[in-house]
């Protein structure tokens, strides 16, 4: 991938889950945004960081002790994960909903 392209894809998948994390009430959970970084607070203090690494042309999540990397597919337009094919949204959607303890949709 281009790293032009590279930088669109990521910087809509920031925007979007930013747009989303919006949507929340701080006290459940609160996020913070640095340069291709978000990183998701919960009210107990845990931490979960969707982030660029541009040297490896992916997107990468951590959340809790597990860890995600993603490349772009072209084919599809999504952001899939390495070993089983999952997509990113919809993981990050997950490990949030799990923590929460309640379903929540991105």
């Amino acid at each position: 991938m281009q790293p032009n392209e590279y930088l669109r894809q990521v910087d809509t998948v920031l925007a979007r889950v930013q747009r989303w994390l919006e949507g929340f009430d701080p006290d459940e959970l609160d996020y913070s945004t640095t340069d291709g970084v978000i990183t998701i607070e919960f009210a107990d203090r845990t931490r979960y960081v969707l982030n660029r690494q541009t040297a490896a042309s992916q997107m990468w999540l951590a959340a809790g002790a597990r860890a995600w990397h993603y490349s772009w597919d072209a084919a599809k337009s999504e952001w899939l994960d390495d070993r089983d094919g999952h997509r990113l949204l919809e993981n990050v959607a997950r490990v949030v909903s799990t923590k929460l303890g309640r379903d929540v949709k991105l």
